[in-house]
């Protein structure tokens, strides 16, 4: 118990004297803005690529395999509709709130390492931007999967473990280049691509998982608009701007992780390059 103390206590130490859960406040901030027209431009894109009525047909089935709780079928099915009916100048004007989720990943991260870094906002919509350009590819193999996994799903029994434990999978998948680049593009520092490739893919697990718990979330009959005087529409966004939060602090606690994980990289490289015995001196004419 108390070496695993001591891994942790080395893994997050970039996190020591950081308020966490403000950083992941303010990143859960910049993505309220920008998780919407992220989503029509991915659809949009998705769309021209493979066709609306593709896309329409292969997350079909998972619409309709959502849980009813608090209204996230509709939601995804009217989010799906918006983003295959965006034209070229909505999806011009979608891009600026879009990039806001870089600037906020940017900002959080530099916070951490070492404030003060100029064009902060800038680099980090910049540094985005490529994961708007593979969001298509991204998006399409996990459509690609959903129809299997929701099928199982709707089976019921055991047939719903093997649809959650290969959408877990696929997600899993899917989210894993996503965070690498977050953590090796996005981030500042450029840390080694061992430990972001071990550490990206460990969190990409950990938000699989996460957003699977959202599902279930969903599934429970809860009246959202009971701490709030009955607006059910603002404990709906309340829910899931919490979800977001968390979210959030686990990317911001594997970034931390990243860094842990390249210092000693690093110091390991360097220790061994050290310990090499010095080249024999060529004698002098």
């Amino acid at each position: 118990m108390r070496t695993l103390r001591r891994l942790l206590a080395t893994a997050f130490r970039p996190l020591r004297g950081r308020d966490l859960a403000l950083h992941a406040a303010a990143v859960t901030f910049y993505a309220g803005i920008a998780v919407v027209p992220v989503a029509l431009l991915a659809i949009w894109l998705t769309g021209l690529i493979a066709g609306a009525d593709r896309v329409r047909r292969l997350t079909g089935h998972t619409i309709d395999a959502l849980p009813d709780a608090i209204g996230a079928p509709q939601a995804l099915a009217a989010l799906i509709d918006a983003g295959l009916h965006l034209t070229p100048w909505l999806a011009v004007a979608s891009l600026l709130p879009a990039t806001f989720y870089g600037e906020g990943l940017r900002r959080a991260f530099v916070s951490l390492r070492e404030p003060g870094e100029s064009l902060v906002g800038w680099r980090g919509r910049i540094l985005w931007l490529p994961l708007l350009a593979a969001a298509p590819a991204l998006l399409l193999s996990l459509f690609l999967a959903l129809p299997v996994t929701s099928g199982l799903w709707v089976r019921g029994g055991w047939y719903s473990v093997l649809g959650v434990v290969l959408s877990f999978l696929a997600a899993w998948l899917v989210l894993t280049p996503v965070v690498i680049w977050v953590y090796r593009g996005i981030a500042p520092g450029r840390p080694e691509w061992l430990s972001t490739v071990l550490v990206g893919s460990f969190t990409a697990a950990n938000l699989s998982g996460f957003l699977h718990g959202f599902v279930l979330f969903c599934s429970l009959p809860l009246d959202l608009g009971v701490p709030f005087g009955g607006f059910t529409e603002i404990g709906g966004v309340v829910a899931v701007g919490l979800w977001l939060y968390l979210f959030h602090v686990i990317i911001l606690a594997g970034y931390a992780a990243t860094r842990s994980a390249s210092t000693y990289q690093r110091a390991r490289r360097t220790r061994h390059l050290a310990e090499q015995p010095d080249p024999d001196p060529v004698p002098a004419v």
